[in-house]
């Protein structure tokens, strides 16, 4: 059952856990619905477990989660072994608006496949170059690795980041200069967008036109329904035509996203 939820990755406490709850949230909901199908698990949960082994309480249910996180962790870090590896890093908040940062293992394995785990999330107090690469190093403490056996490291280009005295990436490079910096492809990709924008105006032009398209369209329901009308209307007529094929996965229909939704 953890196992599942873990997989899925979805949330085990719900809003609302008493027992008068409607739905008490994935983990209970999902005991509750194996104990009624299963008599070898209902005679040892909830009413029928002894007081102070229910293994139903917030924080258990965080041990079980913590628990496995550990285990999933130590066979990345066995996967990895001895052979050299890069990180990947990235800084997000999160709910509570605290600064963390994520880090990635990427590495091939003894078949020659591109491997890429996440390794954990770390909490920083701020954003300096200094404290990156003091909880980076906490980090591969903590799982038995080294920054010598980093050889390379990708990441955006914030000045924290890239910085070519006092960066992260400068302050790794000094540790271990084998350390190649790879900047992340996905805002490169959206700084060379911004670079052609800014020698060719119809370009700008192009993006400010669909961007608008998008917002007029996504407001109204009736005006999608438009587009849905004639999009299959036209989809029916190329399928008549024979000039598009049918199948699974073709011919979908995606949501319209503004160019800022993503990288």
């Amino acid at each position: 059952m953890c196992l599942f939820l873990l997989h899925q990755g979805l949330p085990f406490c719900g809003h609302d856990e008493c027992e008068c709850s409607s739905n008490q949230g994935n983990y209970l909901e999902l005991l509750h619905f194996l104990s009624r199908n299963n008599e070898a698990i209902k005679r040892v949960t909830f009413s029928e477990a002894p007081r102070h082994n229910k293994l139903t309480f917030p924080n258990i249910q965080k041990d079980i989660t913590q628990a496995a996180a550990e285990e999933i962790t130590n066979i990345i870090i066995k996967d990895l072994g001895d052979p050299l590896f890069l990180i990947l890093i990235d800084e997000s908040r999160d709910i509570l608006i605290k600064e963390q940062m994520a880090v990635v293992l990427r590495y091939v394995d003894n078949i020659g496949h591109i491997i890429e785990h996440f390794l954990g999330i770390q909490h920083i107090r701020d954003t300096i170059a200094s404290s990156l690469k003091a909880a980076i190093e906490a980090l591969f403490s903590k799982h038995g690795l080294s920054i010598s056996r980093l050889r390379g490291q990708g990441y955006d280009g914030a000045s924290n980041m890239q910085g070519e005295f006092n960066g992260l990436k400068a302050l790794i490079l000094n540790s271990n200069p084998s350390t190649y910096y790879v900047h992340c492809f996905a805002h490169r990709l959206q700084l060379t967008l911004v670079a052609v924008i800014k020698k060719h105006n119809e370009v700008g032009d192009v993006f400010n036109f669909i961007s608008s398209i998008i917002n007029i369209v996504g407001a109204s329901c009736k005006r999608m329904e438009m587009i849905r009308e004639k999009q299959y209307a036209r989809i029916i007529e190329e399928l008549e035509n024979g000039e598009i094929s049918s199948g699974r996965g073709l011919n979908q229909e995606t949501s319209l996203k503004r160019y800022g939704d993503t990288c």
